[in-house]
């Protein structure tokens, strides 16, 4: 019987206060309206955007210096 307890305490508690902390933040969450939404699309644009000039520049400079060093 205390070992019992034991597992219930240490296994079935957990579980409950995640699923109640769940259920709670799934109710606390609101879809963003259009203006919120337009702000996120336009910072991930932004982002990829960046991302994507430092990688064609690190790609162009990279290209002349390996064809230096193997000698193409």
């Amino acid at each position: 019987m205390v070992e019992k307890e034991g597992f219930n305490e240490v296994a079935i508690e957990p579980l409950k206060q995640f699923a109640k902390d769940s259920m709670h933040l799934v109710k606390k969450c609101t879809k963003p309206d259009r203006k919120e939404f337009a702000a996120i699309a336009k910072a991930v644009g932004v982002g990829f955007s960046i991302m994507g000039f430092i990688g064609f520049f690190v790609k162009l400079v990279h290209i002349p210096i390996n064809n230096i060093l193997v000698g193409g």
